[in-house]
């Protein structure tokens, strides 16, 4: 069974940091791009940041120089860091890993609170 695990949400001021970590189990991530999407009230889920299996990163353009995403496969997590953060970075954010390699499959976290309050 595939369970993918997100922690380190929480409520910080404006300006502030936050990490937040994700860990899947019941597959192989490196065989995954692993990335983070957030989902603010009433606006679709966006993707924030990915990584790909070979390391290769993409930020959305409203996070790039504030946030990093990194993994590690051994220990089968991908992490988010956030700095500079802002009220409009608040949301929830999801954990993603997609395969691939082959067809496509998408396993999804619960998500976790991020709030920055100004």
């Amino acid at each position: 069974q595939v369970q993918v695990v997100e922690s380190g949400g929480g409520l910080v001021q404006a300006g502030g940091s936050l990490r937040l970590s994700c860990v899947a189990s019941g597959i192989v991530v490196d065989y995954y791009t692993m990335g983070w999407y957030r989902q603010a009230p009433g606006k679709q889920r966006e993707l924030v940041a990915h990584i790909t299996n070979f390391g290769d990163t993409n930020y959305t353009d409203i996070v790039k120089g504030r946030f990093t995403i990194s993994r590690d496969n051994i220990a089968s997590a991908v992490r988010l860091r956030m700095d500079s953060l802002k009220p409009e970075d608040t949301a929830v954010y999801y954990c993603n890993a997609r395969r691939a390699i082959g067809l496509p499959i998408d396993y999804w976290g619960q998500g976790t609170q991020v709030t920055v309050s100004s």
